[in-house]
């Protein structure tokens, strides 16, 4: 604070305690010239009162110096004292006063500096909290920016938090979706299994049949066939008829085995498939496999009987055709 402000500041408190014109003119001379070390003069009075006309300041400043000069005058009034020792006693108390004035001054003055720079220091004091405090509000700024941009990761991982837990429910359900599909597929395939295995032994039962049957004919046609060509006529229609039924039942067997192929083929897709998405029942898997590749087994076993009767049955007829020969020659 400048001192003019100072003493701007002191002056309107005067005049809140002085509403006489002349008591506040002889108080603010009194505050220039013994608290600022200022001497007064009616501009300057006039200047900071600004009150009464301008002999008002002029009239306050001549009391106020006629006081003063009589305060400084001390006269020694003694009857028993000359006049001279008087007049000096009276100039040195005079001196004293002056100088005990000057030393109030002085010691004023350096109160002023003192208190001047207590005031810079409290100023800057006041800077300093006003720095701290901006950088307070900066880094409360900051903070809350931070907080707001923690506030907003939050909400995200959140989000992809959520988005995570409906991909595990879906893919959880696709799993459970395949491991039903993985057991239908099973209970297809035992189904045809089952099926393919009746309808095997419905083929070696009919070949069994057919075979006996073959062996039986020809049994029957070589113990009737000297005695009657009719009854060797029949039965060569029924051994071509039991031959039909062979090649028929081969047939049927071969369109079978075509089939269980086929089943076999898209079962083992289907078991590819399910064997990509559930890894865990490829021990299953492969144990059907090696059942499904005994049954193969099974099938080319059946065959090679097949094979073996159609061999027998080709062997016969050659032998048949010669006694056929033999009988013709010795006919007359």
């Amino acid at each position: 604070m400048s001192q003019e402000l100072e003493i701007q500041a002191e002056v309107e408190a005067l005049r809140e305690r002085f509403s006489d014109t002349k008591t506040l003119y002889r108080e603010v001379c009194a505050l220039l010239f013994f608290r600022h070390g200022i001497t007064p003069t009616a501009s300057k009075l006039y200047q900071h009162v600004r009150k009464g006309s301008m002999s008002a300041p002029a009239e306050a400043l001549a009391k106020f110096w006629e006081e003063l000069r009589d305060k400084a005058r001390v006269e020694i009034d003694h009857p028993d004292l000359p006049d001279a020792l008087k007049q000096a006693a009276g100039q040195a108390v005079s001196v004293l006063w002056t100088q005990a004035t000057e030393l109030a001054r002085e010691e004023l003055t350096a109160i002023r500096v003192e208190t001047r720079a207590e005031v810079q220091s409290a100023q800057a004091s006041l800077e300093e909290v006003q720095q701290r405090n901006t950088d307070l509000k900066t880094q409360i700024q900051a903070a809350q920016e931070k907080v707001a941009e923690l506030a907003d990761q939050l909400q995200s991982l959140g989000a992809e938090l959520e988005q995570e837990r409906r991909t595990h429910a879906a893919a959880t359900a696709r799993g459970e979706a395949l491991s039903r599909q993985v057991d239908e597929l099973k209970l297809e395939q035992a189904k045809s299994r089952q099926h393919f295995s009746a309808e095997l032994e419905k083929g070696r039962a009919a070949i069994d049949e057919a075979a006996q049957r073959a062996t039986e004919a020809e049994h029957r046609a070589l113990r009737e066939i000297d005695r009657e060509r009719t009854a060797r006529a029949q039965a060569d229609k029924q051994l071509e008829h039991l031959r039909s039924k062979l090649a028929e039942s081969e047939r049927d067997h071969h369109a079978k085995l075509l089939e269980a192929n086929a089943a076999q083929t898209r079962l083992a897709a289907e078991l590819d498939s399910a064997r990509v998405a559930m890894a865990e029942s490829s021990t299953l898997n492969q144990a059907q496999a090696t059942e499904l590749q005994q049954a193969l087994q099974a099938v080319a076993q059946h065959k090679a009987e097949a094979d073996t009767l159609r061999a027998l049955v080709e062997q016969f007829r050659p032998a048949q055709r010669s006694t056929r020969r033999k009988r013709g020659s010795d006919a007359p």
